[in-house]
């Protein structure tokens, strides 16, 4: 298993993340009482992208062409560090989850420059909003990452993300929730998934992540959307660890934690048929709600 690990860790976070996105657009039609899209729809809607011609502004730069690939090799580059199953990531080193959270924030710097390159208003509009949100899901996102420290006294990813179940008792229970409920807000933020914003809008005053991308055709959309899909599956996996700890070296359990991202993929799709979208102003309250959450389950764990 040890050189079959980093092998099985590669094809997952290469081939998998379209399905997720399958997976909430099924449960979203099935809530709808429609068959909707199929299962393996964003497989077909990738290979259209990259098989089609780029059409760019006269106003863009390189930057806007550099941007989506930079943002692509960035997040598979995270993706390396964060375990997707019951074995440790690839790569992993003292303190990497740091180098996780700026790998994200480079991928969304080169996106929002992306954006301003065109010198759109409405483009800047979104990225403008999108670093405004980002200003409050970084506290959030360290906090938790904080909190999964103390608990198993690792400062790796792949540590604190495995730690054996013989590290937790139930004076951890709730430092381990409200650290979950946290990073679960976060998740929902940073893939563009409501409450927070609708990939699938078409409502020009409250897109957010769309707004950024609306000049983007061909090859450059479909690393922005394989992106985000590759971002659904690393932070769905952070999150499944921290809800749900299990042993590293349970038996037959290595695929336990990519079942419980389907779940969650499932889980998302219906919180989006539940619920609608809130409104651009009460985004920041929700956002604090997640610096809180697990603001409060790192000061459980310093007590």
């Amino acid at each position: 298993m040890t050189l079959l690990a980093p092998l099985l860790h590669g094809l997952t976070l290469l081939l998998v993340p379209p399905l997720l996105l399958g997976t909430v657009n099924k449960t979203k039609s099935w809530f709808a009482g429609r068959q909707g899209p199929p299962l393996l729809q964003p497989y077909y809607d990738l290979v259209k992208l990259f098989r089609k011609q780029t059409v760019l502004s006269t106003t863009t730069s390189w930057i806007f062409r550099l941007a989506p690939f930079v943002l692509l090799v960035s997040t598979a580059f995270a993706g390396l560090f964060v375990p997707l199953f019951n074995f440790a990531a690839p790569l992993s080193f003292s303190g990497d989850f740091i180098l996780v959270a700026y790998l994200f924030a480079l991928g969304r710097f080169f996106t929002t420059l992306a954006a301003l390159d065109t010198g759109s208003a409405f483009e800047g509009m979104g990225a403008s909003r999108e670093l405004t949100f980002s200003f409050l899901t970084e506290p959030a996102l360290f906090l938790g990452f904080l909190t999964l420290v103390k608990i198993s006294g690792s400062l790796e990813t792949s540590g604190f993300l495995l730690s054996p179940l013989l590290h937790y008792n139930s004076q951890l229970t709730a430092p381990l929730i409200l650290t979950a409920l946290g990073l679960f807000l976060v998740f929902l933020t940073e893939t563009s998934r409501l409450p927070v914003d609708d990939p699938a809008t078409h409502l020009e005053l409250t897109m957010i992540h769309e707004a950024m991308i609306l000049d983007h055709s061909g090859p450059l959309l479909g690393a922005v959307e394989y992106s985000s899909a590759m971002k659904f599956l690393i932070l769905g996996s952070l999150v499944v660890h921290t809800a749900a700890p299990f042993p590293a070296d349970w038996p037959g359990g290595f695929a336990l934690p990519l079942a419980e991202v389907l779940v969650l993929a499932v889980f998302v799709g219906v919180l989006e048929s539940a619920f609608a979208r809130l409104r651009l102003k009460r985004v920041p309250l929700f956002l604090t709600g997640a610096v809180l959450s697990c603001g409060a389950g790192f000061l459980l764990m310093m007590r």
